[in-house]
């Protein structure tokens, strides 16, 4: 028997060498044990060919089911491995649905039962617009990038200032004098490869407001004056887009969702008009605490999220405020003015 499987091996090993291809190989080793099993069943005990290929044939039939056993399971193997890898190639092809590294990335919304899989199929399509790069931008973009929202716009035509690291945690000490809307974009795409982010290195005007705002779902505004958030408000109930504004100022930061659409205010029915500037000081004038635009710009990623899933209860016709010096937060009502010059009737 040793000397079958010597020779065996030696047509298998040995015959690449001179040029013998593989068809051949395989021919020759079925002659060879054709042969032996020949011998097996035709030459009586005790002939000195059957011992010499065996002696028995049941040895032979215990080696060929081994082998076997050994080549189905390396076949069944293979074909695991290729049905995985066809599968996640097809599902990373199929627009909306998700990569086994995604559904790992966001398992834990996932198994939350208001969000679950069609909720993160929601993020993943949305397209959301937010409006500033700064110290309410930064949280609110790295919670949505991290929630898997497909396209984010970001527009802001300001420089990353060593000023703005206080607060503004998406920008680095390396990055300053960059526009902040590539700063921010190279932060999101370090953060999550799977997301678009498109970036808009100029300043928000009523000229290409209409056009900008029309390609997005949702608007998150972080601007910083009054000006900027009117515009914002007017584009977004002209085009009937939600809306997530907040600001802040020192210890105390505010919030709301405004959509005259579903039967909430707008911002201008709770902020008619604009203010002094004396009686609305920026935060360079009547300074910030660093962590409160992490606490309200996490909350409009929040309220962001709440929307395109359907999860929970908006801030629609809600303003929040929250008061960081005193750890307090109060809901105040907000009615849609019917004399509103924007949304009343």
């Amino acid at each position: 028997m040793a000397v079958i499987l010597l020779i065996a091996g030696a047509i298998w090993f040995i015959g690449p060498k001179f040029g013998m291809p593989v068809r051949v190989r395989g021919m020759l080793l079925v002659v060879l044990f054709t042969a032996v099993f020949f011998f097996q069943l035709t030459l009586p005990s005790g002939n000195p060919i059957k011992e010499a290929t065996g002696g028995s044939i049941a040895n032979w039939l215990i080696l060929v089911g081994v082998v076997g056993l050994v080549l189905a399971y390396r076949f069944g193997l293979s074909w695991l491995r290729a049905r995985s890898v066809g599968a996640e190639e097809t599902t990373e092809a199929r627009p909306g649905s998700f990569s086994q590294s995604e559904l790992d990335r966001y398992a834990r919304h996932i198994v939350l039962r208001e969000i679950g899989g069609p909720g993160q199929k929601k993020l993943k399509s949305a397209k959301v617009l937010v409006i500033g790069a700064g110290g309410l931008g930064a949280p609110s973009l790295q919670y949505l990038a991290a929630a898997g929202v497909g396209t984010i716009g970001i527009i802001d035509d300001d420089v990353v200032e060593n000023s703005n690291l206080q607060r503004q945690v998406i920008h680095t000490d390396a990055r300053l004098g960059m526009p902040k809307v590539f700063s921010a974009k190279q932060a999101l795409n370090d953060q999550n490869p799977f997301v678009e982010i498109r970036p808009y290195n100029r300043r928000l005007s009523k000229e290409i407001a209409p056009d900008l705002f029309s390609d997005y779902d949702l608007v998150l505004d972080g601007s910083d004056n009054f000006d900027t958030r009117h515009l914002v408000n007017r584009t977004c109930v002209e085009l009937g887009i939600p809306l997530v504004a907040a600001a802040i100022t020192q210890w105390e930061g505010q919030i709301s969702l405004y959509h005259p659409a579903s039967g909430g205010p707008c911002f201008a029915c709770v902020f008619p008009n604009i203010p002094d500037a004396e009686l609305a000081p920026s935060c360079a004038e009547a300074g910030v605490l660093g962590a409160l635009p992490g606490v309200i710009g996490s909350m409009m990623a929040v309220e962001a999220i709440k929307w395109i899933t359907g999860a929970g209860e908006p801030l629609t016709g809600r303003l929040l405020i929250y008061d960081a010096l005193f750890g307090e937060s109060r809901n105040i009502k907000a009615l849609r003015r019917p004399d509103c010059d924007l949304c009343g009737s």
